[in-house]
């Protein structure tokens, strides 16, 4: 396991005492050198999966590009992506963001689904849109479907890129989040789909036991001050996968793109850039 610690300059940050890995820092791109995306202004498609079930998803960048599906994590939309972390994304990668089943456009399913589900859903997506595989971004939940998708489509995946990342929501580590579940399902405000995903991430038992079975490249993203999906369990998932990269970034929480979209962003590109085959 590769352990790396950045310290990004926003408030709240942790004192650098905290690691004992010298801190690095990632420089910034100023924000008039790149081209800001527009949701609104980009067109939505949908993809029919073979059982009824139709994915919403919106693309980015050159069509030519290596492709990169983002996969969102609990009660979000394609449209929760922090668009200044996909407009820096979609320099360097055709970028593809989607809703999973039962949210935002996505088709609405007579019956509740599983992580599995949305892990099977990813990987018809990905040949649906004419790729043997693809390079993965998740966030949270989304982490959990792509780790599931990791262990029963590893042929759909090139590299992987796991933030905020949980194998399961019934961990003593993650009883902020699994509080957070419960109070959604049983929230009479909660849309339908939400309710639907709180069932899913209740029922599925997690996948510690599997993840040792990646051979995938993978890197983990944390933030010290994620209390949702803390960095302990980053660190647990990443004894677990052989070779797999650890990155921490001092002072960010939950979802850290949406704090230090072009940290993230570039800690990605440099992960998904390098060569990892022996010569």
């Amino acid at each position: 396991m590769l352990v790396l610690v950045f310290s990004v300059f926003a408030g709240g940050c942790t004192s650098e005492s905290e690691s004992e890995l010298p801190v690095q820092t990632i420089s910034q791109t100023p924000m008039s050198e790149i081209s800001i995306i527009s949701y609104e202004k980009t067109p939505v498609s949908y993809l029919d999966l073979s059982y009824n079930v139709s994915l919403a998803y919106r693309e980015f960048g050159k069509p030519d590009s290596e492709p990169l599906l983002m996969i969102i994590g609990f009660g979000g939309t394609m449209d929760s992506w922090n668009t200044t972390f996909i407009s820096l994304l979609s320099e360097n990668y055709h970028v593809y963001i989607y809703d999973h089943r039962d949210m935002g456009e996505s088709s609405k399913t007579l019956s509740n689904f599983t992580i599995y589900d949305l892990s099977d859903d990813a990987a018809n997506l990905i040949t649906g849109l004419g790729y043997d595989s693809m390079n993965t971004y998740s966030v949270s939940m989304g982490s959990t479907v792509a780790q599931q998708l990791l262990i029963s489509h590893p042929e759909k995946v090139r590299k992987a890129v796991l933030s905020s990342a949980t194998y399961s929501v019934l961990i003593p580590k993650t009883e902020v989040l699994h509080g957070l579940i419960e109070d959604a399902l049983t929230n009479p405000d909660s849309s339908e789909g939400v309710v639907k995903e709180a069932v899913a991430n209740l029922g599925y038992p997690g996948c510690y036991d599997n993840l040792s079975s990646i051979k995938n490249d993978i890197m983990l993203i944390t933030g010290t001050e994620d209390i949702i999906t803390p960095q302990s369990v980053a660190v647990l998932i990443a004894d677990r996968i052989n070779g797999s990269w650890l990155v921490r970034f001092k002072g960010i929480p939950h979802m850290g793109s949406s704090y230090a979209p072009y940290e993230y962003a570039e800690i990605t590109k440099i992960f998904l850039e390098m060569n990892e085959t022996p010569t």
